[in-house]
């Protein structure tokens, strides 16, 4: 399985502290995420202006119509950005309504539809959780499974059933169809490690009705025993977590203030998390500088290494066809986030159009592991002594005058004796985490953004839950005569290969929007003539990018250092203004054929920026 991405930013900047804590919202950003009442008055308006589908419209998607980037940073930079000069509020609705997609914009302030367009391009919008739970249950009163079902001599009571994109695969034209892939309980909870294989079952969304069925091969299910993940069932030892209850953090509404950094933090049913506004504070000049307009994953890409029948579609994009924010998890205070966490609800539009809150949707808060920020230790100054070395004369002699005196004498005599005592400067690495965890299918993705004090932001996806499973005839290695496609878990269990590819949108907006994009590489020159000892030595060589073509980097291309400048905006010492974009220690690259439809569909997977 491939590692995920990771992004790692970094600008260097002086230090500015902020000690806050939590306080009310005082008025609404531009950029905040749609509110509970908001959705019901998008709700209406909509169902309003479709009164003869009121049974035949769903809500596929609603979220915020964003105001021009160049709107917001006006609001930001005027006066008087309050919620009385806020620029007017819209959202963007995806709807379905007589098996045609609508692309509806609303004005919010005036409640009315400003735009309706049917979209007439390749793909469907997101599922909703709800017709996906309609699909899993029809395939449970489907008289043919419950044949194979019974064939199988299995209890349908204990058989439960998860949907699945189809993905595209040449086809000119492709209804509105998902797959369905059907598991056993029975001893466990954890069915995706006891698939039912062989069974390959088509229901068409439109029209809810199981339009292929086939059952093709009978392979023996994995045991339950030992499957069960529920703590109640496990012999593992409880939790020991401690963590001091203090927060040097300000939040009001949806904005963040904390240390040298502020931002935006809001949700978003298709990408979750969405971090904006990011600004960093520079002491020199006393104010802050932007860094970060707009970052969030924009897509998730799952492709599951099996061409088999019942495997080979599954090439799933996360984002887009299930919506990390659709599929968030509510968090659990001391075990998803630590004790000094600060929790933020989020909601999304149902089916019905109607808001869906999920409770402790984001946790912020600080963290510190023991890590180093920066330290030095200076053995080459004479007479100076390490702050340490005081405190042992106090406890030795144990009185503070004596201590004083006493340094400053050993301070001299140490000097004169040609003695170099140390100075030790070390500063700790304190990180502000804003966290979501969203659960799609079988696995769960921890994504974390992380604020340092050194001027960085770092992003992390880290991957948990339960691996992709499908049953198998074996119990043994020793039995394999064949590419099983994974890895043999136990018995009957084959993990299957696959990858997960995750792509950040960042919108950089280093110190303005006049930013370019510089990329720097290593050469080697060979030293002429006699003025030195040496044979070689390396330089950096830049080239700024011209286009967006010239700014795509491969992915497994050569060293590279990139960054992002301002090439109008100095620094003190008259180098460009920039943020240094540094990707993960191991990069995911995809081993697909150019031609593989999955590939075609995620193309941008081998472009590691761009």
């Amino acid at each position: 399985m491939a590692p995920s991405l990771s992004a790692l930013v970094i600008l260097f900047s002086l230090f500015f502290f902020l000690t806050s804590t939590h306080s009310a919202h005082s008025h609404q950003h531009p950029l905040d995420p749609i509110t509970p009442s908001e959705f019901f008055h998008i709700q209406t308006i909509i169902s309003n202006s479709y009164p003869s589908l009121t049974n035949n419209l769903t809500f596929q998607y609603v979220g915020l119509e964003e105001p021009n980037k160049s709107t917001i940073l006006s609001w930001i930079h005027s006066s008087c950005s309050t919620a009385e000069n806020n620029p007017p509020r819209k959202s963007f609705i995806i709807i379905r309504a007589n098996k045609e997609t609508h692309e509806i914009i609303v004005d919010l302030s005036q409640r009315s539809i400003i735009s309706d367009k049917v979209y007439t391009g390749h793909g469907y919008p997101p599922l909703t959780s709800e017709e996906q739970t309609a699909a899993n249950q029809l395939v449970l009163t489907y008289p043919p499974f419950i044949r194979s079902v019974k064939k199988r001599k299995l209890k349908l009571s204990e058989v439960v059933c998860s949907s699945f994109t189809v993905g595209w695969f040449g086809e000119e034209y492709v209804k509105r169809n998902i797959k369905i892939q059907c598991f056993y309980l029975d001893g466990t909870v954890n069915f995706d490690a006891r698939p039912i294989e062989g069974v390959t079952i088509v229901v068409n969304l439109d029209e809810m009705k199981v339009t292929e069925y086939t059952d093709r091969i009978m392979v023996p299910i994995p045991k339950a025993e030992g499957t069960d993940y529920r703590k109640s069932k496990s012999k593992q030892s409880k939790d020991v977590m401690g963590m001091q209850d203090g927060r040097c953090f300000y939040i009001d509404g949806h904005s963040v203030s904390w240390a040298i950094w502020k931002f935006h933090i809001s949700f978003d049913v298709r990408a979750g998390l969405i971090i904006s506004l990011a600004s960093i504070y520079d002491q020199e000049k006393e104010k802050f500088l932007h860094v970060l307009y707009r970052g969030f994953i924009s897509e998730l890409f799952t492709p599951y290494m099996d061409p088999t029948e019942e495997w080979y579609y599954r090439t799933i994009f996360d984002a887009g066809e299930f919506g990390l924010g659709q599929y968030a998890s509510q968090l659990e205070p001391l075990k998803d986030c630590p004790a000094n966490a600060v929790f933020m609800d989020g909601y999304y539009a149902g089916q019905d159009g109607k808001p869906v809150e999920i409770k402790n949707v984001f946790c912020i808060f600080e963290k510190y592991a023991g890590d180093i920020m920066w330290r030095h230790t200076e053995t080459s100054i004479p007479g100076e002594v390490v702050s340490g070395f005081s405190i042992t004369l106090v406890v030795f002699f144990q009185w503070v005058f004596v201590e004083v005196v006493l340094t400053r004498s050993i301070r001299r005599i140490m000097t004169l004796l040609g003695f170099h005592l140390k100075i030790r400067e070390v500063r700790k690495k304190v990180t502000l985490v804003a966290r979501m965890v969203s659960t799609v299918g079988n696995y769960d993705y921890i994504i974390d953004w992380k604020f340092q004090e050194s001027g960085s932001i770092k992003v992390e996806v880290g991957l948990t839950g339960i691996l992709g499973m499908k049953s198998t005839e074996y119990t043994n290695k020793d039995q394999i005569k064949e590419d099983i496609l994974g890895t043999l878990l136990a018995d009957y269990t084959v993990g299957v290969y696959h990858d997960h590819f995750v792509t950040y949108y960042l919108d950089l907006d280093v110190d303005g929007d006049n930013n370019s994009f510089v990329k720097s590489t290593l050469k080697t020159k060979r030293v002429t003539g006699d003025t030195s000892k040496r044979k070689s030595y390396w330089t950096v060589v830049k080239k700024t990018a011209k286009t967006e073509s010239d700014a795509k980097i491969k992915l497994g291309a050569d060293s590279i250092e990139l960054v992002v400048v301002n090439p109008n905006k100095r620094t003190k010492m008259g180098n460009d203004v920039g943020y240094r974009l540094i990707p993960g220690r191991q990069q995911a690259s995809s081993l697909l054929s150019d031609d593989d439809y999955p590939q075609i569909r995620a193309a941008y997977t081998s472009i590691m920026f761009g």
